[in-house]
């Protein structure tokens, strides 16, 4: 069971787009996915329910209930997505060390590259506290497939300069992702004469989907900082087992340094 957060501490950043979309690209493969959701306004719930497509939500998830939902559900479900929306720095810590893959969505504002940076932190506590290595990653969320802005510029320099790995494949802004959420169902649904560039969008979150997986271990029973306490027991790692974000971050770290400046005044 790979569970997903979303999380940054700006709200409109694009968490519960991103939740939605990777649930539904998940379940348009044919796996079992199962959405936490932590709004409370409830809209990714919402969507689960008028989409359908194997995808089960639960809402009113907490932080005095989240470890809860992850053990009744632990076996059950091939993913688990964690929409962090309005969550609480205690939420947010909680999520991070019972994942196996943090994103922080962020669009091209300077506000939401803060607000990155704010969840960064809580999650380098939790890691300094357990002495564990929580996987994370920033999600560049409705990116113009045309135009790099100067405030998208500003955002990869000021995550560049704190060595923030930064996903390569972005959620390209889409009208087909619009229409999606609109209309409640999965991409494939969509109608072609109606909305533009479906294939285009299901073939950004098939790219999404593939370097995700570059994040999450294969073996099911890595380690996460708060499993022993979550599960009642340790998900040891195993001796030898290569961990393939601390490879993947370096790599993005390195990419990004040489080619990022903050713009003069």
């Amino acid at each position: 069971m790979a569970i997903i957060s979303l999380a940054n501490a700006k709200g409109g950043a694009g968490k519960t787009t991103a939740a939605v979309l990777l649930a539904a690209a998940y379940a348009r493969k044919g796996k079992s996915v199962l959405v936490l959701d932590c709004d409370r306004f409830s809209s990714a719930t919402d969507w689960c329910i008028k989409a359908g497509a194997k995808i089960d939500a639960i809402s009113g998830v907490t932080s005095s209930n989240l470890a809860e939902h992850l053990r009744r559900n632990r076996g059950r479900y091939k993913h688990v997505i964690i929409d962090l929306s309005g969550a609480s720095d205690m939420l947010i810590a909680l999520a991070s060390g019972l994942s196996d893959l943090v994103l922080v969505p962020v669009q091209g504002s300077v506000l939401d590259g803060q607000g990155a940076v704010h969840v960064f932190n809580i999650i380098d506590m939790v890691m300094q506290n357990t002495r564990s290595r929580v996987r994370r990653a920033v999600l560049l969320s409705r990116v113009n497939p045309l135009v790099t802005t100067r405030s998208l510029r500003q955002v990869q320099a000021m995550l560049g300069q704190k060595g923030i790995a930064v996903l390569a494949t972005p959620i390209v802004e889409r009208s087909a992702y619009r229409d999606m959420f609109e209309r409640g169902c999965l991409l494939d649904n969509l109608d072609p004469a109606k909305t533009s560039n479906i294939d285009k969008a299901i073939a950004n979150m098939a790219a999404l989907l593939r370097e995700v997986k570059t994040f999450i271990a294969d073996d099911e029973h890595a380690q996460t900082p708060y499993s022993g306490i979550c599960y009642g027991e340790e998900r040891a790692a195993q001796p030898g087992k290569r961990d393939p974000f601390r490879r993947y971050a370096a790599a993005s770290a390195a990419s990004l340094a040489p080619s990022l400046s903050m713009p003069s005044a």
